[in-house]
């Protein structure tokens, strides 16, 4: 966590940097009261005479030269505890630390930076990714119409290619330069990482957003059959427990769903899996595809 104690340099030389610190403030302190005594007792003298004004300036010159000698030394102190200070190394973040980089007695800070340790801050994470100009600039162009808030919580979605691990992150911040080499824009995210699953230096997918449907309709990829013009076309189930084949219009596809655009209302029901000798007019019967029994060919 951080403000843990990771390492203890040798605190002696700065603690005996300190006490001289303390003692040079000392002195100055001293001489100071010694000058404003002298310049106290002098106003007095000089207003009848009894000392000459040159002799007057020079105590009020030795006062200013105390006061700013005092500044210095407490400034010096001030240096001396932070040293001090830095001679327990705490951690600075809260996260998991790899191997110690140093050993016991080992010299360190002999005019450079030694490194001692790394922490990699695990909860959140941060993913860089890339994405290219048109999906930047077709996400911007939806969120200016209002199809796609402006940012927020989970707005993106990561995954680890061969695991089920899936999270939610936040977009924020998106490169103000293009790449020339690759076309392509740099994009921040910050992602929950409560169980330490995610490590640094993981190749991850992240997925954004570039619009919101709130009245999207998606069917399972197999309910869609292609014509030999590529065209698009589902089996829907009347009312009456008909088949009528239907041409559609597919958009984008989610996961293992395509989005119809066109050709089907919400609440439509359409057949999905072995289609083969299944015509128009034929009777069936519905079945969510919970109840239908699981083969291989499936």
């Amino acid at each position: 966590k951080a403000g843990a104690v990771l390492f203890q340099i040798d605190p002696a030389p700065f603690k005996a940097a300190l006490s001289k610190a303390q003692g040079d403030l000392a002195r100055t302190e001293a001489t100071l009261f010694e000058t404003q005594a002298t310049v106290k007792r002098y106003e007095s003298l000089v207003e009848i005479e009894a000392v000459s004004r040159q002799t007057f300036d020079t105590a009020r010159s030795a006062l200013q030269n105390a006061i700013a000698a005092k500044k210095s030394a407490q400034a010096d102190v001030e240096t001396a505890r932070l040293n001090l200070g830095y001679a327990t190394v705490k951690a600075p973040i809260s996260g998991r630390i790899g191997r110690a980089m140093v050993t016991e007695g080992a010299l360190v800070g002999q005019g450079e930076t030694t490194l001692l340790a790394t922490i990699q801050q695990l909860d959140p994470v941060y993913a860089d990714f890339t994405q290219p100009v048109a999906d930047a600039l077709q996400m911007r162009a939806a969120i200016q119409e209002g199809r796609l808030p402006k940012g927020g919580e989970d707005a993106l979605s990561l995954s680890v290619d061969g695991t089920d691990y899936q999270s939610t992150g936040t977009l924020l911040f998106t490169d103000v330069a293009v790449d020339r080499t690759t076309g392509q824009v740099s994009l921040r995210a910050r992602f929950a990482n409560p169980k330490g699953v995610l490590l640094p230096g993981m190749y991850v997918r992240v997925r954004t957003p570039q619009r919101v449907d709130a009245n999207a309709i998606l069917v399972p990829q197999r309910a869609v059959q292609r014509s030999s013009d590529g065209a698009a076309r589902v089996m829907v189930i009347a009312q009456d427990g008909t088949v009528e084949v239907r041409p559609v219009k597919t958009g984008a596809m989610q996961d293992s769903r395509w989005q119809i655009t066109e050709g089907l209302k919400a609440g439509e029901q359409v057949v999905v899996g072995n289609m083969t000798g299944l015509n128009s007019g034929d009777k069936v019967v519905a079945k969510s595809p919970s109840a239908q029994p699981q083969s291989k060919s499936q």
